[in-house]
């Protein structure tokens, strides 16, 4: 049972990251790092979920670079702008518990942690996509080379 369900949930995060956004913000340029939520209970995109972005210092503390609320589409576009996102290591801190209380669940985390490091192999466009249920998440990351 646990397997098939995996399945599902990945086939559903790599389908999420493939759907192209109706309006990618101004242009590419702009758009350096996207943020796409699906809400697995209903099938649907997650609209309303706060997220807060770090960035990671060399003293290894975090320091918020951005915030922002997706919209009903489950997407953020231009949270940050392509000068602000330097190479280096970012954390993603998604606000599920709001979001899941608001839903009527109580959820079982109190949030969701991305970390990833970005431009390790030279200047990329990242589209994070996180699978949300009650009980448990998964992210996947579609990552872009740009023309630099």
């Amino acid at each position: 049972m646990v397997r098939p369900l995996v399945g599902v949930l990945l086939a559903s995060a790599v389908l999420l990251c493939g759907t192209a956004p109706t309006k990618h913000g101004e242009s590419d340029a702009q758009c350096p790092l996207m943020v796409k939520i699906l809400d697995a209970v209903k099938g649907l995109p997650a609209g309303s979920v706060a997220l807060r972005l770090y960035r990671q210092r060399a003293n290894t503390e975090w320091t918020l670079v951005t915030n922002g609320v997706t919209d009903v589409t489950g997407e953020i576009h231009n949270l940050i702008s392509e000068q602000d996102f330097q190479a280096g290591v970012y954390r993603v801190e998604f606000d599920t518990k709001s979001y899941w209380k608001a839903e009527g669940f109580t959820p079982f985390h109190e949030l969701a942690d991305v970390v990833f490091e970005a431009h390790t192999g030279g200047h990329r466009h990242y589209t994070l996509a996180l699978l949300l249920s009650p009980y448990s998440y998964t992210s996947t990351a579609v990552v872009v080379k740009t023309n630099e």
